[in-house]
């Protein structure tokens, strides 16, 4: 059965003494200039406004996120202040920059964000989620990379509503035996 195998070399040297196939004349022109591959379009167009900002809305528990990107040297403004006094805690400042981290966009855009509802860390999630629809706006080619690590998804956890005859939403009242 060993006979039978034939090594890559051998498999080449076919390939190489074969005639090759004909072509008619008519099908390629000699002097015809052949087009460049272009490289894969986005599939989506890129939205901007007449000030050059994208737009996008995020949205986090009770709280909802108007997000306007645009080139800049990195600053980000949520409700008129700047994010180090706006958001105090450190890992909130992180969960905002993710987007920009993912795709490897640091320092590379101005952000303005105008916040409402919810508390502080639903608030950081829903900069973010307008943070990374806005960048796959202003660059659609950034969608598939911010879309990967799922911060176009709206995380839709919310606070359970609570029940009548509970003291929360699942918690019993204390048992008293007597």
């Amino acid at each position: 059965m060993s006979d039978n195998r034939q090594s890559l070399s051998d498999l080449a040297s076919l390939t190489a003494n074969a005639p090759a196939p004909a072509v008619a004349a008519e099908t390629v022109a000699a002097d015809a200039p052949i087009a460049p591959v272009q490289p894969s379009a986005p599939l989506r167009a890129q939205e901007i406004d007449s000030l050059g900002r994208a737009y996008a809305t995020g949205r986090r528990k009770d709280a909802v996120a108007r997000v306007w990107v645009k080139p800049g040297t990195g600053k980000i403004t949520v409700n008129g202040r700047d994010q180090e006094v706006y958001f105090a805690r450190p890992t909130l400042r992180l969960v905002i920059n993710q987007p920009f981290g993912v795709t490897e966009r640091e320092g590379q855009y101005d952000v303005i964000a105008t916040v409402k509802g919810g508390g502080l860390s639903g608030q950081a999630g829903a900069v973010k989620h307008g943070i990374a629809q806005a960048l796959s706006k202003y660059e659609p080619a950034l969608r598939s990379a911010v879309k990967a690590e799922g911060f176009l998804t709206r995380d839709s956890r919310a606070v359970e509503r609570k029940k009548y005859g509970k003291a929360k939403a699942r918690r019993s009242f204390q048992f008293s035996k007597r």
